[in-house]
C-alpha cells in the first residue's frame, strides 16, 4: 500500500494512528510517505499536537479566541476555512508540546516509526481491577450508617456490607448468587468466598461456580453444586440445603455432606445435629425477584406521573419519553411544549431496547450511522439540556450526546470525552469564536452499563455553565459567549459535521448506549430542579442509612 500527500488515504491513516486502530498497512504506507516527504511530516505533527492537546490538556475545553496569547484549541471538527484563519493569527504555542513533536520526529528518523510503535505498544498496561463481585438488585434497603454505601450495579471489591434492612442481591465473578436478608453482615472475600457473623442468607450456586464457600463463626459451607439457606447469630448457625448437596464443616469438627431436603444447626462451642430443610423459613428471600418487579413497577408509574406534570412548564421545548409513539416506528414523538415548533424527530438506524424499567423501552445507538434527527427554531437566552442515559463505552476521542449541526453561530455541542470528562460547546457570532467548557473527569469504569442522569446547564443571565451528574453539580465555569443561543438542526448521539469533508474519519462522534428519556428547556433550571428531576426518574429508590 501506497499513498500521496495530500490524500483521503493520509487522513484516514494518521486518524488511526491517534485512536490506536492503525493497520499494519497503513503504518508501513505512512513509515515510507514521511520519511520523503516534508510537507506530509509537518502536517502529522501538528495533528498529533492538536491529538494531543484534546486528549491530555485539563483545561483544553475552555478557550476563547478573545485572548490570542492563550493555547490553540480548535473545536471538534472545525471546517478548513477556519482553521486556516485561526492558525495565521498571532499566538504563542506552548513550547513543551512542540519540544515533545520535534523529539518524537527525530526518534521516529533515526529508529523507525514501526519499531517505535511496536515497543510502545508493548509497554502500555491494561486497566485493573480489585473488584470480586456486584451489587446486582435491592429491594428497601437500608445500610449501616456508620459504613460504605454501595453503589446499586457498581463492582464490589473485597470488604464488608452492613445491611440494616431490607434485601440485597450479591453476584459473584464465579457465577454465584447471594440474597442477603437485613440485619446482616457480610464479607465480600475473594470471587470464590464469602463470610457472615450474622444475618441470614441464600445461596445459588451454578455448576461453573462450584466450590464456592460461605464461611460463619460456627460453620463453613462449600457447595458442590446447589441451592442453600443460612441463618447465622451469636448462638450459632443453621444451614438448609434445597437443592443439588453441600460439604460443611463445624467449628472443631469433621467435614460432612449433605443433600437436597437436609439441613444442620451448628453452635459456637461445636455442638452439632441434623435436621431438615426448611425453604418456608426463607421465604421472603426468595421472594426478591417478585419484590423487586413490584417496586420497579411502583418507581415507572411515579416516573410517569412526574412526566405528565412536567409536559405543564411552557419552557419544557422538547421531551422525548421514548414511549408515545409517532406515525411510524422512524420517528420520535416531542410530547413538551415545543411539540408545535417540532412535532417529530426522525430515528436514524438505533434499536428499541428495553429502558430503565423491564416495561419501558429505549433507543440504543451502536453503529456509525445511529441517530436521531431534529430540527428546534428560534432563540434563546439560557437553556438546559438533560439525558437519562446507559454508557456501554467511550469508543470515540469524543462522544456525542446532543449537537447541533456545523458551527452556527449560537448553536451547541453537548458531548462525552474518552477520558470520561463532560464538554459542552458554545459557538459564538464571530468568525471563530467558541468556548469549550469541560467537568473534571466524572464518568468512570464501574459506571458503564448503569442508567445515569446527565445534564447541563446554558445560563445566559448569570454567565455560567454547569454540568451535573445524577442531580449533582460536577463542574461549573464562567460563560463567554453571550446570547442568543440555538439549535435548530440537530442530533441525539451522533453529529453531522456540516463543513468539514466526509471522509474525515477524526470526526466520527457516534454515541455508544442508550437513551431513555431527553429533555430541552428554554431557561436555565436550578439546582433543586435538576436534583429532583433525577429523583424523580432514577430506576430504583436509593439505598442509604435509615434517618
Amino acid at each position: 500500500m501506497t499513498f500521496a500527500f495530500p490524500s483521503r488515504e493520509f487522513d484516514e491513516a494518521v486518524a488511526a494512528v491517534c485512536h490506536d486502530t492503525a493497520s499494519d498497512d497503513q503504518m508501513r504506507a505512512l513509515h515510507a510517505l514521511l520519511r520523503g516527504n516534508l510537507a506530509a511530516r509537518d502536517e502529522y505533527l501538528r495533528r498529533l499536537e492538536i491529538h494531543s492537546w484534546l486528549a491530555s490538556e485539563s483545561e483544553i475545553f475552555l478557550v476563547s479566541n478573545r485572548d490570542r496569547t492563550e493555547p490553540l484549541t480548535l473545536p471538534e471538527g472545525t471546517p478548513p476555512s477556519r482553521r486556516a484563519k485561526i492558525e495565521s493569527g498571532p499566538m504563542k504555542r506552548p513550547v513543551l508540546v512542540w519540544s515533545l513533536a520535534m523529539a518524537a520526529t527525530l526518534v521516529f528518523l533515526a529508529a523507525g516509526f514501526w519499531a517505535w510503535r511496536s515497543s510502545t505498544s508493548q509497554g502500555k498496561l491494561g486497566t485493573t481491577s480489585k473488584a470480586v463481585a456486584t451489587l446486582n438488585r435491592v429491594v428497601e434497603v437500608q445500610w449501616d450508617p456508620g459504613g460504605i454505601v454501595p453503589k446499586l450495579g457498581a463492582p464490589l471489591e473485597p470488604g464488608w456490607l452492613r445491611l440494616q434492612s431490607g434485601l440485597a442481591q450479591i453476584v459473584f465473578y464465579s457465577g454465584a448468587r447471594v440474597v442477603l436478608e437485613g440485619p446482616a453482615e457480610f464479607q465480600v472475600v475473594s470471587p470464590s468466598e464469602a463470610f457472615c457473623p450474622v444475618g441470614r442468607l441464600v445461596a445459588e450456586v451454578p455448576p461453573e461456580a462450584r466450590g464456592f464457600s460461605v464461611r460463619t463463626p460456627a460453620l463453613s459451607v462449600t457447595d458442590l453444586g446447589t441451592s442453600f439457606g443460612l441463618a447465622v447469630n451469636s448462638a450459632g448457625a443453621e444451614l438448609h440445603v434445597f437443592q443439588g448437596s453441600v460439604e460443611f464443616q463445624a467449628s472443631g469438627g469433621s467435614s460432612q455432606t449433605l443433600q437436597k431436603g437436609a439441613g444442620a444447626v451448628a453452635g459456637l462451642t461445636g455442638s452439632m445435629r441434623l435436621t431438615e430443610a426448611n425453604p418456608a423459613a426463607f421465604a421472603s428471600l426468595f421472594d426478591l425477584q417478585a419484590k423487586s418487579a413490584v417496586a420497579e413497577a411502583r418507581r415507572y408509574d411515579r416516573w410517569r406521573l412526574a412526566a405528565q406534570r412536567r409536559q405543564a412548564d411552557p419552557t419544557l421545548r422538547v421531551h422525548f419519553d421514548f414511549e408515545h409513539s409517532a406515525r411510524s416506528d422512524w420517528q420520535l414523538q416531542n410530547v413538551g411544549q415545543g411539540m408545535a415548533e417540532m412535532p417529530d424527530a426522525t430515528i436514524v438506524g438505533c434499536q428499541w431496547v428495553e429502558g430503565r424499567w423491564p416495561a419501558k423501552p429505549a433507543l440504543e445507538f451502536q453503529r456509525v450511522g445511529d441517530r436521531v434527527r431534529m430540527s428546534l427554531p428560534g432563540e434563546f437566552d439560557s437553556l438546559t439540556l438533560a439525558a437519562w442515559v446507559r454508557v456501554q463505552g467511550l469508543d470515540r476521542q469524543i462522544n456525542a450526546l446532543f449537537m447541533s449541526d456545523g458551527f452556527a453561530p449560537g448553536t451547541v455541542h453537548w458531548s462525552i470525552r474518552d477520558d470520561g470528562v463532560l464538554g459542552f460547546t458554545v459557538i459564538g457570532p464571530g468568525e471563530a469564536e467558541f468556548q469549550i467548557v469541560a467537568s473534571p473527569p466524572v464518568l468512570t469504569l464501574d459506571q458503564l452499563g448503569s442508567w445515569l442522569h446527565l445534564a447541563v446547564v446554558l445560563d445566559g443571565a448569570a454567565e455560567v455553565v454547569t454540568h451535573y451528574v445524577n442531580g449533582s453539580p460536577v463542574g461549573s465555569k464562567p460563560l463567554r459567549i453571550a446570547p442568543p443561543f440555538q439549535v435548530g438542526v440537530a442530533e441525539l448521539g451522533n453529529w453531522n459535521a456540516s463543513g468539514f469533508p466526509g471522509n474525515d474519519s477524526f470526526l466520527i462522534r457516534n454515541f455508544s448506549g442508550a437513551m431513555d428519556e431527553f429533555c430541552l428547556f428554554s431557561r436555565a433550571l436550578d439546582a433543586d430542579e435538576l436534583r429532583e428531576l433525577y429523583r424523580e426518574g432514577r430506576p430504583q429508590a436509593e439505598s442509604g442509612p435509615r434517618p
